[in-house]
């Protein structure tokens, strides 16, 4: 029986399981099960329920105070024995008029704000490009199981060959051990990436919560559209508006420029307006056992105006302008950071879509080398070591090429992370390129 072509065997291993997913829907999983994406969601809420506090110098306050007394005097002069007691309630309120400090309270708040949305969205984006590398590393090491499988298959066949050959004198020993030598090497590697498969299989299903998760492979012919824009210094221009981390270091240097502030604030002056009402109702009193009531009501201005405090403001605005320095370098190497990350992640794009396109012509050149030494073999001027070692060469090309484009395409969505512009629709382009 003739066995059946490399390519038949190869497409007919990649036949999909009814419950296989696609990279969208493994990351969708993801997004609601893993738990360092979670811990960042909880995280960004708390950011905004603390922003949320800092308008409170801003805002009146309200109090209700409330009390009950009981007085009991005895005395051996009964004519001074006596008992009383009195029921207060007072209702105070403070409107802020002049705080700066509170003021710029409120506006680092506002800040906060924006650093907790650029943390969730860094971690958004850490959440894609970890799901794609999962995805990829199991479909990386299901092709080469694959092709292990199909090498050991066609080793099998050139050791039965051999065996054959041997058998009717046209070929020595030599022939046979060097097959099995190959077929035994094979059966190892086999062994290998079964094991390997399953370790990533493990670490995908630990990612997205999936039990048996069954990623969907790329469709063949697979064609990896080019980096667009093509041109670095344009991703690296789109960093400096889009990085996460630019803009956590941005809104970092505004929020010490908004803390000097406040430490200037220490030197200015406060005016609050500050109201009460008071209700007392006493039953007697220690002079007279008639019953009264009180009503006191009091609005006012209170201003504050500081005049010394041991240097304390001035060493704080020192120190909070020396903050300030700090985070405007950290600014510039943030910008710095990911301008250099940019630049690498794209030249590794690029040089990985040149890598894919010289493998597909090693693939094909090993395949007419592969087919040229098969027939050598037959007609005499070839060996059976010639034949394994064409082998090997093929099935090492194409899992390398395999390998190859999945670290293309992961390597884009690691570009769009390195400039900031990585989001959830990017994945849909990666969907498309999957069997249906």
């Amino acid at each position: 029986m003739r066995p059946l072509p490399l390519a038949l065997t190869l497409t007919a291993a990649f036949v999909l399981p009814a419950q296989a997913q696609s990279l969208v829907e493994l990351y969708d999983a993801a997004r609601g099960f893993d738990a360092s994406y979670q811990s960042a969601r909880s995280l960004y809420e708390a950011n905004l329920f603390k922003a949320e506090q800092a308008k409170a110098g801003l805002l009146p306050s309200a109090n209700l105070a409330m009390g009950v007394n009981r007085s009991n005097i005895d005395s051996d002069n009964e004519t001074f024995e006596r008992s009383y007691g009195t029921q207060s309630a007072t209702l105070s309120a403070s409107q802020p008029l002049y705080r700066p400090a509170n003021t710029a309270a409120a506006e680092q708040g506002k800040k906060s704000v924006g650093v907790a949305q650029a943390q969730l969205l860094a971690a958004d984006q850490d959440l894609i490009v970890r799901v794609s590398q999962a995805y990829f590393d199991v479909l990386a090491a299901a092709d080469n199981l694959n092709f292990v499988k199909a090498q050991k298959s066609a080793v099998s066949e050139q050791l039965a060959s051999a065996k054959r050959n041997f058998e009717v004198g046209t070929a020595t020993i030599t022939d046979t051990r060097e097959a099995q030598a190959r077929f035994d090497l094979v059966l190892a590697q086999e062994i290998t990436s079964e094991n390997d498969l399953r370790v990533k299989k493990l670490a995908l299903d630990q990612l997205t919560g999936k039990a048996g998760a069954e990623p969907k492979p790329l469709a063949v012919p697979v064609v990896i559209a080019p980096v667009t824009p093509a041109n670095v210094s344009a991703w690296v221009t789109q960093s400096e508006a889009m990085s996460p981390a630019v803009r956590q270091a941005q809104l970092g240097l505004e929020v010490a420029q908004l803390e000097t502030q406040k430490a200037q604030a220490g030197n200015k002056p406060t005016l609050d307006l500050t109201g009460s009402y008071n209700i007392t109702q006493n039953n007697g009193s220690s002079n007279t056992s008639l019953d009264y009531r009180t009503n006191v009501g009091q609005i006012g201005l209170n201003f504050n105006l500081p005049l010394f405090a041991g240097y304390a403001i001035q060493n704080r605005i020192k120190e909070t302008l020396s903050l300030e320095d700090k985070a405007r370098s950290d600014l510039d190497a943030a910008m710095r950071g990911v301008a250099q990350a940019t630049r690498t992640a794209y030249f590794g794009v690029e040089s990985g879509l040149g890598q894919v396109k010289a493998l597909e012509a090693a693939e094909a050149s090993s395949q007419s080398a592969l087919d040229a030494t098969k027939l050598g073999y037959q007609v005499g001027v070839r060996i059976n070591i010639d034949v394994l070692n064409a082998q090997t060469a093929l099935f090492d090309t194409k899992a390398k090429l395999a390998k190859a484009r999945y670290d293309v395409l992961l390597g884009g969505l690691k570009l769009r992370q390195a400039n900031g512009s990585l989001k959830a629709d990017d994945l849909n382009a990666v969907n498309a390129l999957l069997v249906k």
